[in-house]
């Protein structure tokens, strides 16, 4: 299973670059199953970024928690809904294990089998002599079930239902039995016994099975040919014979066909609920196409597999993809505020206020004397020329500097032009719908028992902020009733100018709390404001702890 480097939910241009970046020094430190991925949609800026750079978009994983079809063993064995108990037993006892899919003549799945279900053919409960003397089967499956040779046969391939009866007795009592039942459904077995061989064959009994490797006489072969008997020759003796014969019986009654199935995207604990209901041992996995993909048992779920994850930008579970509390955590690399990521185990946790994850992923790479390839240096310095806003953001540090000057010469980046084209690329105000403009780049936070949302739109101007104004703060509504939240904010920065505006929507006292100009209910100016991380949510974190929620 690969390991996941993902970043936040509404991943920014910075949570998607570290991503790739870190996957990259990753694999080129041995850990070649590293691979990035992200959790929601790329941002305009961000697809400009890989486009220009020639990377492939991560892997999109909206959940990882884990599935059915995760756990599942892909090496399916099989039985066929025509076989023999025999064959089914044996394939069971050869791969230990007691259940089995059954598939039908088409290679779909028609339902289970399992040991208990194949004894009760042999000797089932309701009634153990009658039910033992019944056979559904063919003398193809005779013959294979026996290892026996035909010395005459009709219709070898067809299923029919024999009465077994054993020649244990004198011949003529044996015959007189034997006239008991219909001849065309009769399965007689005898040892070397010309007295009952030749009865049974004048009373034209469908098969007459030979034991102890015996064959029958030529007079009585060509007898049998004339009245139609089928003649099978067993190398066993008689007891051996007939119990064999028993396991001759085709499958088809033990199958059972009501039972419980799962779709392999299926989250093992809601499997796990529904498994509670039944004594079902054995669970088919299915494709999304609706064939057998795989199979698991009750004990598969014990400790199931979990998803490898490295979380870049985001050290927070709010923020994380969801399930990541369910997966295993690898490593830690991020630049905010320590959250609430909690481990099993000891892992790597890099947490430095720096302007960008970019930052120290490259970092990494130079302290080891690894210069990226263009397109990874391009990348990475893209993360850090967004996050500190190409380095005029309160957050930025001479490490991003540094950093970003060596990103430039590797990757033979202008940096200037290429802030200028990255920053027109996209203008959420004009190109996004409300909904999607405050969630493009939203984060949850919880605070001293506070739960909101802080959501960043960064412009070159914002010449169209007014006539979107009253659909942006509808929508900022609809986001804390549907999020459950207290308030939710909209934070739109002028890159330019320095400047943004703050839209607040939810609870009234947050809204009186916030001390910034305020040009209309709910909507502040903030001058020197640009960094959600460093400015706004320490404003909003002071702000709440005089609150009492």
């Amino acid at each position: 299973m690969p390991v996941y480097v993902i970043g936040h939910k509404n991943p920014d241009t910075d949570s998607i670059c570290a991503a790739i970046g870190y996957a990259y020094f990753l694999r080129q430190a041995g850990m070649a199953d590293a691979e990035p991925a992200c959790c929601g949609e790329i941002n305009a800026r961000t697809q400009y970024v890989l486009a220009t750079a020639g990377i492939e978009h991560p892997r999109l994983i909206m959940d990882v928690r884990p599935t059915v079809g995760q756990i599942a063993h892909r090496t399916i064995i099989t039985a066929r809904e025509n076989e023999s108990l025999f064959e089914v037993y044996r394939r069971m006892r050869q791969h230990s294990v007691r259940a089995l899919p059954v598939l039908d003549t088409a290679g779909a799945l028609c339902g289970l089998i399992s040991f208990a279900s194949l004894m009760e053919l042999v000797l089932p409960d309701h009634d153990v002599d009658a039910g033992a003397r019944f056979v559904e089967t063919s003398l193809d499956r005779l013959c294979s079930v026996l290892d026996a040779t035909a010395a005459h046969a009709v219709e070898p391939g067809r299923d029919e239902e024999l009465i077994v009866t054993v020649a244990a007795m004198s011949a003529e009592g044996f015959t007189r039995r034997m006239k008991e039942f219909p001849a065309s459904r009769t399965l007689v077995v005898t040892g070397d016994r010309p007295t009952v061989q030749a009865p049974a064959i004048a009373y034209g009994v469908r098969v007459l099975i030979i034991t102890g490797g015996y064959e029958l006489s030529a007079e009585l072969r060509e007898e049998a040919i004339e009245r139609g008997v089928s003649v099978l020759l067993s190398p066993h003796d008689t007891a051996t014979t007939t119990l064999l014969i028993r396991s001759a019986k085709r499958v088809t009654r033990a199958i059972t066909r009501e039972f419980l199935k799962f779709s392999d995207t299926a989250l093992v604990e809601q499997c796990a609920e529904q498994m509670q209901h039944t004594r079902q041992a054995l669970f088919p996995v299915m494709d999304e196409s609706g064939a057998l993909a795989g199979v698991f048992s009750r004990s598969d779920l014990v400790n199931p597999r979990r998803m490898r994850l490295v979380l870049v930008d985001h050290n927070e579970l709010s923020q994380a993809v969801t399930g990541a509390e369910q997966a295993e955590i690898l490593e830690v690399i991020d630049h905010h505020r320590l959250g609430g990521v909690m481990s099993r185990e000891p892992i790597r946790f890099i947490n430095e206020p720096v302007g960008s994850t970019s930052t120290i992923v490259s970092r990494f790479l130079r302290q080891r004397d690894w210069a990226p390839p263009k397109p990874i240096a391009l990348c990475l310095a893209a993360g850090i020329v967004a996050d500190t806003l190409n380095l005029t953001s309160p957050t930025t540090t001479d490490t991003d500097r540094d950093i970003l000057a060596w990103l430039a010469k590797v990757g033979e980046v202008n940096v200037a032009q290429f802030a200028e084209r990255f920053f027109a690329a996209g203008s959420t105000l004009q190109t996004s719908s409300p909904d999607a403009a405050v969630r493009t780049d939203c984060k949850e936070y919880r605070e001293t028992g506070w739960r909101f949302a802080v959501a960043q739109i960064e412009e070159l101007g914002l010449d169209h902020f007014d006539a979107r104004q009253a659909a942006l703060r509808e929508a900022l509504s609809r986001l804390t009733l549907e999020r459950g939240l207290d308030f939710a904010a909209l934070m739109i920065t002028d890159i330019g100018r320095h400047f943004s505006l703050l839209m607040i929507a939810g609870d009234r006292r947050v809204v009186a709390a916030v001390d910034y100009p305020e040009r209309e209910t709910g909507l502040f100016e903030m001058d020197g404001v640009v960094s959600r991380k460093k400015q706004l949510l320490p404003h909003l974190t002071r702000l709440l702890a005089g609150l009492k929620r």
